[in-house]
């Protein structure tokens, strides 16, 4: 059979057509922040710390951006501070309790954390004398309030939690968690990454001392992120430098990331009361669509407690890599967990932890975004499901 040329380039144009359902690993950069940071790299090129005006008046940039920021989470501005991202936003949280009570070395955190935290607090335990509680999560992922009241401790310097889990979706009661924390004196660090700009973040309401977010969940470029530092919380720098950052940070500020951030922040906070009801019915169309078309398929986290925007599902006895390659081989981007950790074999932690057997090697994540439009949510359903068919055809 001959194929003339409108057919031929229809054809590539399905094989080089991507539904992407991956979210949670990392976002496009807006067409609107790409025009606002456009300037930065080609006329506004200065640096901020220079004493002469084309450098120097960078400087009110920042704080521009810094404005935004603080105002998407219900912060002042002095108490944003510019990062490189979530993992540094999450280190520099820790490392700052533990510098400012040396006699304090008890930590507490989840076993669902993400490996930036989980990763550090390990080191920790190694390098640092440090002791790691690891609190448990049920099968639904939910966090006891009574497990974490328990392990509080007179030497315990911080307690890190996340508010929304990055395989799941799953909520942990942050403001119940802040003000059990403050009650008994110890600081709490909040990994936000996930549910900045995907539901009401407010730290006036949730008490924490310090936040973390990142830029590229956001709309904005990667590798810019901002930790929230409340006011008078205990602070000593991750990276010593120069006085940039109000001494907290050393190092050159990236100026034209930090305004894709501030806008990018701006953006989020203007579609933030739309966000559930445009996001949630596509999730929930996507989720009940896989769990009605194939058999032995079974949702991971609570139905209910959940951003809006992820779903994480159980195939039964079908490998989490096996599946994706041919999903990727049909143009479906979805993941098997964090994708920091996608070079590893290991199973899913926060699958094992939530269930420990073999669901942790075959689930996989579907993260949507504001724009995911509902014609690519029934096209993966349909591949998902002659995907998982034909793997289980082989067995």
């Amino acid at each position: 059979m001959r194929y003339g040329a409108s057919q031929i380039l229809e054809k590539i144009s399905c094989l080089n057509r991507v539904v992407y359902l991956d979210h949670n690993a990392t976002t496009p950069v807006l067409p609107e922040v790409f025009e606002v940071i456009r300037p930065y790299f080609c006329d506004e090129w200065g640096n901020p710390s220079s004493s002469y005006r084309f450098g120097s008046k960078l400087k009110r940039v920042l704080e521009v951006a810094r404005e935004e920021v603080a105002s998407l989470i219900g912060a002042h501005p002095c108490e944003i501070l510019f990062t490189s991202g979530g993992t540094e936003s999450n280190n520099a949280a820790i490392h700052a309790s533990l510098k400012a009570q040396p006699g304090k070395r008890h930590i507490i955190t989840s076993a669902v954390e993400h490996s930036s935290v989980l990763s550090y607090c390990r080191a920790l335990e190694r390098e640092e004398d440090c002791e790691v509680t690891y609190l448990p999560v049920d099968r639904d992922g939910l966090l006891s309030l009574t497990d974490l009241e328990n392990a509080l401790r007179p030497d315990t310097a911080v307690v890190s939690l996340m508010w929304a889990n990055n395989e799941t979706g799953v909520l942990f009661p942050i403001e119940k968690i802040a003000l059990l924390c403050r009650a008994r004196g110890v600081l709490l660090h909040c990994d936000a990454v996930q549910a900045v700009g995907k539901l009401r973040v407010d730290v006036r309401e949730a008490p924490v001392d310090y936040l973390s977010m990142t830029g590229h969940k956001l709309g904005a470029p990667k590798g810019i992120g901002a930790l929230y530092v409340r006011n008078k919380a205990p602070f000593a720098p991750y990276l010593h430098g120069g006085h940039q950052e109000r001494s907290r940070r050393g190092g050159t500020e990236n100026v034209p990331f930090i305004v894709g951030l501030g806008h990018a922040a701006q953006l989020a906070a203007k579609y933030l009361a739309r966000y559930d009801k445009r996001v949630r019915p596509l999730r929930d169309a996507l989720e009940e669509g896989l769990l009605a078309a194939i058999p032995g398929a079974e949702r991971n986290g609570h139905p209910a407690e959940r951003i809006a925007n992820t779903t994480n599902l159980t195939f039964h006895g079908i490998e989490s890599e096996a599946l994706l390659l041919l999903l990727d081989g049909s143009g479906i981007c979805a993941s098997s967990g964090s994708a920091c950790l996608a070079d590893s074999p290991d199973p899913s932690h926060v699958i094992a932890a939530m269930k420990p057997g073999p669901a942790a090697r075959q689930m996989i994540r579907f993260s949507l975004g504001w724009d995911s439009p509902l014609d690519e949510i029934r096209e993966a359903i349909a591949t998902v499901q002659r995907c998982v068919a034909s793997l289980r055809s082989m067995r």
